[in-house]
């Protein structure tokens, strides 16, 4: 599992297959990798949300656990494909939808890396300029920057970034957590326990989709392991790192908001920094919360060029994307997500929960749909020439994958709840949203059922490990 030679820190590939003499690294970068893009501020404020819109603190805390199991539970599935494939995430959808029609899925992975790239760099940007003295709006063309740098580089700069950041994260996080505890008393509460199934459900939501968003690109950061690493260990490292740093965050989120009521609204990252420090703390704090979103904002630029490279490949049947179409790509989404977060950085909060409850909808049934298919389907075995062949087995549409997956986001209609639209059936539910469980489970059933026949049919299977 060591490096090859002659390793450097820019990719040379981008969505194509990864031979077997260019594979390397270890499973502990995946721990780090996915404990440092889970231990940051945005997370933080996944788990204050849990608190601001009503829930109490103890019942917050177990529902974001529970919730951080369950999707996480998902997410590492996904990863355990990388070692396996050797490919991106989002090109093994051309098995469930069809070359041209993984297009859909696709386009709207892009959207989700557009939306928390934005989120991120609007955080990043306050920390920054609380750092510096600089405006907001200064912070966050500094940080996009950097952002767009880091992701033109690729693979290897990326895993570095996130052993880094997991040291920086746990200094940072040991430090808040000392002092919250010194400075106040969490005893009352953690006794005040007022059970509702509206707030509680409404935090393992949060956690849940926190987790299941990072599914459509968790691949592209494993697919270079040796492809005879154990899946079990792979879906334990990638899972328990997302899971365990997303928990911490999360609580201390918890914690904040329920200590800060009104006042944590609109001044989250000044709130977290001044939770009992100033002076030069203060200014490693501020470091930290931009270092930390470095991390998980480059997983989201280089996610972006990786899923559009793909939507141009299946229409040119070439999966070769130079250096130069790489930074084009990146600088494109970068430069989106920075003119969006200029334009949105006020009243942040409110947008950001309904982004991400809304991100259920869409992601859920292709995660199902990717999972049911590779595991239980396909078994593990794909046909590696065809996913870049039109005219191959898995053709230009997959009408059993597109129905499905239409399928799975009608299914879900009738129990959303968010600013965008509310569902028929709330009101005979508490208001509680189950959406993202009808996702998981309606369009993987009828998958399973539909496609399995045609894989039966199939004359052959061809082992990913063998190409």
């Amino acid at each position: 599992m060591n490096s090859p030679p002659q390793a450097s820190l820019i990719e040379t590939r981008a969505i194509d297959f990864i031979p077997e003499n260019e594979r390397h690294g270890r499973l502990l970068s995946q721990f780090t990798l996915w404990f440092s893009a889970n231990l940051q501020i945005t997370a933080i404020i996944t788990g204050a949300l849990a608190v601001v819109l009503g829930g109490d603190v103890f019942w917050s805390l177990i529902g974001l656990l529970l919730g951080q199991v369950l999707g996480g539970a998902v997410m590492a599935l996904h990863g355990a494909q990388g070692p396996r494939l050797g490919l991106p995430q989002m090109i093994s959808s051309r098995v469930q939808f069809g070359v041209l029609g993984a297009t859909l899925p696709l386009a709207l992975v892009c959207v989700l890396y557009i939306g928390f790239n934005t989120t991120g760099t609007i955080l990043s940007g306050q920390a920054i300029a609380q750092l510096t003295g600089l405006s907001p709006s200064a912070g966050i063309l500094i940080f996009s920057a950097v952002i767009a740098l880091f992701a033109a580089c690729g693979y290897r700069m990326i895993h570095l970034l996130g052993r880094a950041a997991t040291v920086l994260g746990l200094i940072a996080f040991a430090y808040l957590f000392a002092r919250l505890l010194s400075v106040n008393d969490i005893t009352p509460l953690l006794r005040n326990h007022r059970f509702a199934w509206d707030s509680f459900l409404l935090a393992v939501s949060l956690s849940a989709s926190w987790q299941i968003a990072f599914g459509p690109y968790v691949a592209d950061y494993s697919r270079y392991l040796p492809s005879g690493v154990s899946p079990l260990r792979t879906f334990l490292c990638v899972g328990g790192g997302s899971v365990l740093g997303a928990q911490i965050a999360m609580t201390l989120g918890v914690f904040a908001a329920a200590l800060a009521g009104p006042r944590f609204v609109g001044q989250e990252v000044a709130y977290i920094v001044g939770l009992g420090t100033s002076g030069a703390m203060a200014g490693f704090l501020f470091f930290s919360i931009a270092f930390g979103k470095i991390t998980v904002s480059t997983l989201n630029a280089y996610g972006s060029f990786m899923c559009l490279a793909t939507m141009l490949s299946g229409f040119q049947r070439e999966a070769k994307i130079d250096r130069r179409q790489r930074l084009v790509f990146v600088l494109a989404i970068v430069g989106l997500s920075a003119a969006i977060a200029l334009a949105a950085q006020h009243d942040f909060l409110l947008h950001f929960k309904s982004f991400i409850l809304f991100l259920l909808t869409f992601f859920t049934p292709w995660s199902a749909i990717n999972l049911v298919d590779y595991y239980w389907v396909n078994q593990e075995q794909y046909d590696l020439a065809a996913l870049s062949d039109p005219d191959g087995r898995y053709g230009r549409w997959n009408r059993v994958g597109i129905a499905s997956y239409l399928f799975g986001l009608l299914a879900q209609l009738p129990f959303i709840s968010t600013r965008f639209y509310s569902g028929p059936l709330l009101p005979y539910l508490g208001q509680v949203d189950i959406s993202w469980l009808v996702g998981l489970i309606a369009p993987g059933a009828l998958y399973f059922c539909l496609a399995r026949r045609r894989v039966q049919r199939s004359p052959t299977r061809v082992s990913p490990a063998k190409g």
